[in-house]
């Protein structure tokens, strides 16, 4: 019976082909009851017949190609196809990368140079795969290296790395779903596609979602639609890390998925010396009490979506005042000077004009500095690997337990105060007419730090609805 299935398995390896669509590649109705072989070699059959070609002197007998194995006329079977690539290109025998604008004999970095490394799509089909070749433009490997699987080449897989900005790890191992969503999302920051939509459909089997695929909405309804799937399903709120303009999908996600491609703030390092350090030098001044009780407030706290509204958990600063520097020179961008009860004093760059005031001159609007709540503060598991885990977790002693809060507890608790009061990305909200917050888009991470201790005492957490 094994005998049986090995030979059948055999038979029926396909191989997929990733590429740059170019100028009359062939459609399905090109191809349908037809001859590959056969058809006049002219535009982008030669490509399909050199695939074929290629394939069958490997001894496979399969082949698919996204330009010609799809009926694009037919909605359903786009829509499964789309979102089932992935899973396609992760099951193929073999994914042969063809590299049109790579000459033969080509030299190492010709692959960084090519434009297939510009397109959105290639980002699952060279991650997706377990076994890859590359392939020169007359079909020669590239290298010219025939090792059966380029994944295992470390020439290659370094060269790869360096275009990309992923590391070659993950490149020979990837697995797909939430974990590190905003370091995916700057993978196809800097990619570009012919169809709009296709920059957030291509990311689809990366991020693990099957999500309706509606040509004709845009690229900013695309992006939001994924990016609300990814806060809902994993509360990794790291996706609503970005600089740039605010979609209108929501205003807590970016219009374009280039918002990505600059790295996001980094908290400070604290060694593990320092962390005591500081854990000493609170406990005169902060009871071990008021810090559980806001452990206990922020614990269970996450984001999540309903109705393109983003309900976002927050630590909440109210401004007291804005104004705006001036200037002699017309602007693009305006640059205000923000205070907030509870915050040092900074500066805020924005397209947006906002309203002036101060503790003396005050608005009917109402506006928030506000630190969105990550839960990685509170050192848990991570809530992308094991969201049942981590709702389930409790710490030994902690409010909501029976019996007396106990060493471990408060240490807990006490390193999160520490890291309340570090450097932090803010948020500026800015209240709307019907009650809900809408976020103003800065050209730059908003930096900001709590005054002190007693800041940190009278934080004001709250759930905020933002579109």
């Amino acid at each position: 019976m094994e005998r049986i299935k090995d030979v059948v398995e055999t038979y029926f390896r396909c191989v997929t082909l990733s590429h740059r669509w170019e100028e009359k590649e062939p459609l399905l109705n090109d191809i349908q009851d037809k001859v590959v072989n056969e058809l006049n070699p002219v535009g982008g059959v030669v490509k399909l017949q050199s695939f074929c070609k290629t394939a069958r002197a490997a001894e496979y007998r399969w082949g698919w190609i996204d330009t010609c194995c799809i009926n694009q006329a037919d909605p359903a079977e786009l829509q499964k196809s789309l979102n089932s690539m992935f899973d396609w290109y992760r099951t193929s025998a073999l994914t042969m990368v063809y590299l049109s604008d790579v000459p033969p004999l080509s030299k190492p970095r010709a692959l960084a140079r090519s434009a297939w490394n510009t397109r959105g799509w290639t980002v699952p089909e060279f991650l997706a795969p377990k076994v890859i070749r590359f392939y020169q433009n007359d079909w020669t490997p590239y290298l010219d290296d025939h090792s059966p699987n380029h994944k295992q080449s470390d020439v290659i897989m370094q060269e790869l790395e360096y275009a990309t900005g992923i590391d070659a790890k993950t490149l020979a191992n990837f697995s797909p779903g939430m974990i590190n969503a905003r370091e995916k999302l700057r993978w196809a920051s800097t990619r570009v596609t012919t169809v709009q939509e296709d920059i957030a459909y291509s990311l689809f089997g990366i991020f693990g979602v099957w999500l309706p695929v509606m040509y004709g909405e845009k690229k900013q309804n695309a992006l939001g639609r994924l990016l609300q799937e990814i806060v809902a399903e994993s509360g990794d709120i790291t996706a609503l890390d970005w600089v740039g303009t605010s979609s209108e999908f929501n205003s807590c996600l970016p219009a374009d998925i280039t918002s990505y491609e600059a790295p996001p703030y980094t908290l400070p390092f604290i060694s593990e010396d320092e962390m005591q350090g500081l854990i000493l030098s609170l406990q005169d001044t902060m009871a071990v009490e008021l810090a559980l009780e806001l452990y206990s407030s922020l614990d269970r706290l996450r984001a999540h979506f309903a109705h393109r509204r983003l309900h976002l958990p927050c630590i909440a600063f109210p401004v007291t005042e804005v104004r705006r520097r001036p200037t002699e020179h017309k602007e693009t961008y305006f640059t205000y000077e923000v205070k907030a009860d509870g915050l040092d004093d900074l500066q805020i760059t924005t397209e947006e004009r906002l309203l002036q005031f101060s503790r003396g001159r005050p608005v009917r609007q109402s506006f928030l500095l506000v630190r969105p709540w990550d839960r990685r503060l509170l050192e848990l598991p991570d809530y992308a690997v094991d969201i049942e885990s981590v709702d389930d977790f409790i710490l030994p002693g902690s409010p909501g337990e029976e019996g007396p809060v106990d060493a471990e507890s408060s240490e807990h608790a006490m390193r999160l105060i520490v890291r309340l009061g570090q450097p932090f990305s803010a948020f500026l909200l800015a209240q709307q007419s019907s009650g809900e917050y809408k976020r103003i888009a800065s050209d730059r991470d908003i930096i900001t730090q709590v005054k002190g201790v007693d800041s940190v005492h009278g934080m004001n957490v709250r759930t905020l609805e933002i579109s």
